[in-house]
């Protein structure tokens, strides 16, 4: 391999879904339907399917092999957090909102400059981000061409007073 390029994976490359072991199902489906709005797709054999649209899934949570369980103990590898996009600050401050009604706390909320995030837990404890990107012409980048981040608070009142507005 010495002397070939580095290649890149391509740009058209996604990630299709998330998988999660959860502890009690209809405990998660709280959480992701009936807080996040999520639609069950398909439930079979200690599994749930569930979208945004009309995709076959975007997020399952299972016990197949976490029924009754505990989440990881502190300082364990896993996963950090699920980040889930928004396409507009409309339906950003709507989950915010969503969050609110249901009396979930959250762990931050952030501007990172080239997003808006909001960071609590699910009931097993796994790590939700809910973010929407701004427009790229937004960012800012430095000489060398990388984009700047940042992680400032995000203002919560400012992105609720969205929901005054007309959705985009």
């Amino acid at each position: 391999m010495s002397g070939q390029a580095v290649k890149t994976i391509d740009p058209g490359v996604r990630i299709g879904h998330v998988h999660l072991k959860v502890a009690d199902l209809e405990r998660s489906l709280g959480f992701y339907r009936d807080v996040l709005g999520f639609k069950v797709t398909r439930k079979r054999h200690g599994a749930v399917f569930m979208a945004a649209g009309d995709y076959h899934h975007h997020l399952a949570i299972n016990t197949w092999e976490s029924l009754g369980g505990q989440p990881p103990a502190p300082g364990t590898t896993g996963l950090y957090h699920t980040a889930i996009l928004y396409p507009t600050r409309w339906l950003l401050a709507d989950a915010l909102r969503r969050v609110i009604e249901a009396k979930i706390p959250l762990d931050g909320a952030s501007d990172h400059g080239v997003s808006e995030a909001l960071y609590l837990r699910d009931p097993d404890d796994n790590g939700v981000e809910l973010y929407r990107d701004r427009p790229r012409e937004q960012w800012k980048f430095d000489d060398d061409g990388q984009v700047v981040m940042q992680t400032e608070p995000l203002d919560l009142r400012d992105l609720l007073s969205e929901l005054e507005k007309a959705p985009a």
